[in-house]
């Protein structure tokens, strides 16, 4: 049993006008797919999924999705959202199969910020999110990247961090390391330092 439902109702009006006049009637479009049956389009309310979403661990987390009484659970895959007002536009969902793995993009949590400020650094966070997989029961609510004993010039990488137990990093997977993020000197003291140089 999730914490995280969603309710939905079967859609059969497609195409992108369909989906536009959905979205002015405070509804969004929506597609679940996977689990060996057909993708299904589905209509949710606006105000719906976005308060569902005001709450991070929603994203990384099993939903329950009620389609017109017949519940199943997914796993948000993608949200589609406006490019300048932010709020969400289209919403991807996979079903969630047991024993089966998934992949899911799961947020980044940076904790001891203060450790490499403090020796007179500046943090960059390149990624937010890293795509995982793993069975459902593993999906993680987020990653960890402890930055207490990162230096000046440290660049942090996905094969620096620890995999929760049955969690595989994707782009890892296929051998691209990632940087996380990096710990450099400040802009400013760099420049008066090229500048002296000179």
């Amino acid at each position: 049993m999730t914490d995280f439902i969603l309710n939905a109702q079967a859609r059969t009006d497609l195409g992108k006008g369909a989906s536009r006049r959905l979205r002015h009637s405070a509804n969004i479009p929506a597609v679940v797919y996977g689990g060996g049956k057909e993708a299904q389009s589905l209509t949710i309310l606006a105000k719906e999924i976005t308060k569902l979403f005001d709450n991070e661990a929603a994203f990384s987390h099993v939903l329950e999705l009620n389609v017109d009484g017949t519940k199943q659970n997914v796993v948000v895959k993608a949200l589609q959202r406006h490019p300048a007002k932010g709020f969400i536009m289209h919403a991807d969902f996979v079903r969630v199969v047991a024993g089966q793995k998934l992949t899911a993009k799961v947020p980044v949590h940076f904790i001891n910020e203060e450790a490499p400020v403090k020796k007179g650094g500046e943090i960059s966070h390149v990624e937010a999110e890293i795509e995982v997989s793993c069975e459902a029961k593993d999906l993680p609510e987020f990653i960890e990247v402890d930055l207490a004993k990162a230096e000046i010039g440290t660049i942090i990488h996905l094969s620096d961090l620890k995999a929760p137990k049955g969690v595989e990093f994707v782009a890892l997977a296929h051998g691209d390391d990632k940087a996380v993020a990096n710990v450099h000197a400040p802009r400013v003291a760099a420049d008066a330092a090229e500048g002296a140089a000179e």
